[in-house]
This record gives C-alpha cells, structure tokens and sequence, in this order.
C-alpha cells in the first residue's frame, strides 16, 4: 500500500513497485484519514507512509499495534538520525529519505516483507549539519529522547535531572515538551508507548 505522496514522488513509487514481479499495489494514494482502513481492509505486507501527512509520532505506533503483520516504511525529506530512530521506536521497519535509491528502496520493501528491519543512511549537508525541519509531526530532540527514556523507567524528575546533570525545572520544561509531541497527557501513557505493540 502506498498512502498519499507529493505526486511525482508517488507516481515513481507506484510505476517502481509494478516494474517488481514480486511486488503488487494494492492500493495508492491513500490520504492519511484512510490509512489505518486501508490498512485493515486490505492488510498489505508493506505499507508506504509519507513523514510529512503524519499528524503526529504516535500514529506510527497506533498503526503498527493494530496492524502487527503490515510492516511500515516511513520516506521523509532528508530525516535525520533522530527523527529515523524516533519512527523505528515507534514501530516502523524502515525510515528512509525521499532521495535514496530506487534499487534501495525496492530492497528494502522486501527486506520489511521478511520482517528484517532497514536501518537508514540518512541525508546531511556536506558540513554534517541536520538537515532543515520538513513539513510532519514534532519530533523530540535528542535531550527530549534522553528523558523519555528516562520517564519510561518509571524514575522520578529528581532521579532524572542528578542522572542527565540538568535542573529539575529544565526536566519538568522536557517533560510537558515531551507530552505535547507525543500527544500523551501521563506518565502512564509514556509508559504505553514504550510497551511493545500487542499482537
């Protein structure tokens, strides 16, 4: 399945999939209100996800916990390592970048058809410096992805600012940033989050 693409992008998906003996869409240009239908209806080994129709982080999760056996592949303009680690956090097999490889991408569709994870080689400007901000959901920073981490093992705003040497204020500021961009409102929804997708 291959949801909804700027259309060039989505032409050359759909023309690259059907040159693939192996390969058939089962349905394309699907707008992100209809996804997770489309998904359940036809349950696609490999659905195609555009990062920038993604409301927010959580939809990755929410789509992959209700469909376990459709593996996800997530194609942003240029994203970097963090935003990559944050989509394969959420539940995506591949996070790749709108400019890799026809062959690349067709590899991995049947790297993810087999369950095998894609780790991305992202994109960066020759300084090395992350990529600018494209259209799609917040994403955590990295300190933002560190206390998560640390929220999820239960510890307290206390334990957390002595273990990352910052303030507990400055915990607390990550903390409601964090809530905000996953769109959770607990500690106990952060909680769910890091629980793996029930099958």
């Amino acid at each position: 399945m291959i949801g909804r693409f700027e259309d060039l992008v989505g032409r050359g998906l759909r023309a690259l999939i059907e040159e693939d003996p192996n390969l058939a869409v089962v349905a394309h240009d699907v707008p992100p209100e209809r996804i997770a239908g489309t998904v359940a209806d036809h349950a696609p080994q490999v659905a195609l996800l555009n990062f920038g129709s993604l409301q927010r982080p959580t939809d990755v999760r929410e789509l992959a916990g209700a469909n376990p056996a459709t593996r996800l592949i997530v194609l942003a303009n240029r994203p970097s390592p963090a935003e990559c680690n944050q989509m394969l956090a959420f539940g995506a097999t591949a996070c790749l970048s709108k400019e890799t490889q026809a062959r690349d991408v067709l590899s991995a569709i049947h790297l993810a058809s087999r369950g095998l994870h894609v780790l991305p080689r992202t994109a960066r400007d020759p300084l090395g410096a992350e990529s600018p901000r494209q259209a799609g959901p917040q994403l955590l920073t990295p300190r933002e992805a560190d206390v998560l981490e640390q929220l999820q093992q239960g510890r307290s705003n206390a334990e957390i600012a002595i273990a990352l040497h910052v303030g507990v204020e400055t915990v607390r500021t990550h903390a409601r940033n964090i809530y905000r961009k996953l769109g959770v409102r607990s500690r106990r929804d952060l909680a769910r989050i890091g629980e793996p997708a029930a099958h």
